[in-house]
């Protein structure tokens, strides 16, 4: 039996879920010309595809809802008002649209029902997809706290730690990562910070680096070194720090534009309570496995929505603006067929994303599953965006500010082609998921490094 047939997932099945994810986009493109007035602004445009969901009755009424949510409640001028917004503003608007979804019951829709969630996988689905297609702000400042630490604390955190955090989290408590460090990036388990027992706590010494949102956040997901005489792996706790802990130094890390969304922490004798340790001591590394794995799934279908609504929009806007000749790069046919294989790819990435999401729901993910999602949309992202620059020409390039609220897919291209490169670094570059896929998905010999 071929390793990929034992090993389940995406890869087990032969891609058929990516053929089938194809044909809507053929379908579409053999209906529509390309260069269709979907590059407008898409507020009134309704979610692009079902894709795998079975649309019932109830599904349709719970869209309709969402729909009619959305044209009440996303600001019009949200994209305008966040361009070159101070870090004030930037927050204000954050915490004012996180409650905005929070009243309507949208901010945390995949936690369970008695924390204030509890819709269906398809539910979500419809949700995420309605507001990609309303062109929504992204939730930024609270991604952290919503995915990941609520991931954690539900599968690894005391009830304790869950009726601490959960409710302040849905009130708007903001959360950074603190896994990275100088010498422990794609090789987490290098990390050097260390957490020495001292009485009824940890005294902590260290660096974390890349620390996404640090400069506003309220609490860090933390790992540290507890045994520096255990395997790498073994040595490892998990904590939840007080961002206000003395002892604490959080430096902006300025990009060449003047960005600063990641920044270093600097831990001089920080003190920890052993209440904020999650899980056993030591086993941290396993804790950090539920903090992972929700990048999987509903995350990246949220994200491929808003590649396919937003992003593919300003694209197709970009082709269709004469230049100084009067010509439109959409009147090449080069351009076309670039863009005619940007929705295929597309659709291919919706498809891959709702069957991980179906599949992890079923427990039958295959074990590389995440990586051929993360893989395939941070290296779409990638050739979107440097299309896009490639056809903006000068004005893209000088186009130095973008909207706050936005994700990689602002039409301002150049920035968001630089930004566009994060994708393929965080969570395992590109170079480790094509390594995850061929050793735990295609079941191909080790690296010799590795073994």
């Amino acid at each position: 039996m071929p390793p990929t047939a034992r090993r389940g997932g995406l890869l087990r099945r032969d891609h058929a879920v990516l053929a089938l994810a194809l044909q809507p986009a053929a379908a579409t493109a053999a209906a529509r010309p390309v260069g269709h007035p979907r590059a407008a602004r898409p507020a009134d445009r309704p979610a692009r595809t079902d894709g795998a969901v079975l649309v019932t009755p109830d599904l349709a009424d719970f869209r309709a809802t969402v729909r009619r949510w959305c044209r009440d409640h996303v600001p019009a001028d949200w994209r305008a008002a966040q361009t070159g917004a101070s870090d004030a503003e930037f927050v204000a608007f954050q915490k004012a649209w996180f409650a905005e979804l929070r009243e309507a019951g949208y901010a945390v829709p995949h936690w369970p029902a008695q924390w204030g969630g509890g819709m269906s996988v398809a539910e979500q689905v419809v949700l995420y997809s309605e507001l990609a297609a309303h062109d929504a702000p992204r939730l930024v400042l609270a991604f952290v706290g919503i995915h990941h630490a609520a991931a954690t604390l539900l599968v690894a955190g005391t009830e304790d730690q869950r009726r601490r955090h959960l409710p302040a989290i849905l009130d708007g408590e903001i959360w950074v990562q603190g896994f990275s460090e100088p010498e422990a990036g794609s090789d987490l388990a290098g990390l050097r910070t260390t957490a020495r027992r001292v009485g009824d706590g940890y005294v902590v010494n260290g660096q974390k680096l890349w620390a996404s949102g640090g400069l506003h956040a309220d609490w860090c997901l933390l790992l540290a070194r507890t045994d520096p005489d255990a395997r790498k792996r073994h040595g490892i706790s998990y904590f939840l720090l007080d961002m206000r802990t003395p002892g604490i130094d959080v430096r902006p890390i300025r990009n060449a534009v003047g960005d600063s969304h990641f920044c270093e922490i600097f831990l001089n004798d920080v003190v920890i309570p052993a209440t904020g340790l999650v899980g056993e001591e030591n086993r941290g590394w396993q804790v950090a496995q539920a903090t992972l794995g929700a990048e999987r799934g509903m995350t990246m279908l949220e994200l491929a929505e808003r590649l396919g609504n937003a992003g593919f929009a300003w694209l197709l806007e970009a082709c269709g603006r004469p230049g100084p000749d009067g010509h439109r790069p959409l009147d090449d046919s080069a351009v076309r067929d670039r863009l005619a294989q940007f929705e295929i790819e597309i659709s291919g990435l919706r498809g891959l994303c709702r069957d991980v999401v179906d599949s992890s729901e079923a427990g039958t993910a295959g074990p590389a599953d995440a990586s051929v999602v993360k893989l395939y949309y941070s290296e779409l992202l990638q050739r979107m965006t440097d299309f896009g620059a490639e056809i903006g020409g000068l004005p893209a390039h000088t186009r130095l500010t973008k909207p706050a609220s936005s994700g990689w897919e602002s039409g301002s291209w150049m920035l968001d082609f630089i930004g566009s490169w994060e994708w393929t670094i965080p969570g395992g570059t590109s170079e480790i998921q094509r390594t995850i896929i061929a050793e735990r998905g295609l079941g191909l010999p080790r690296e010799p490094s590795a073994l």
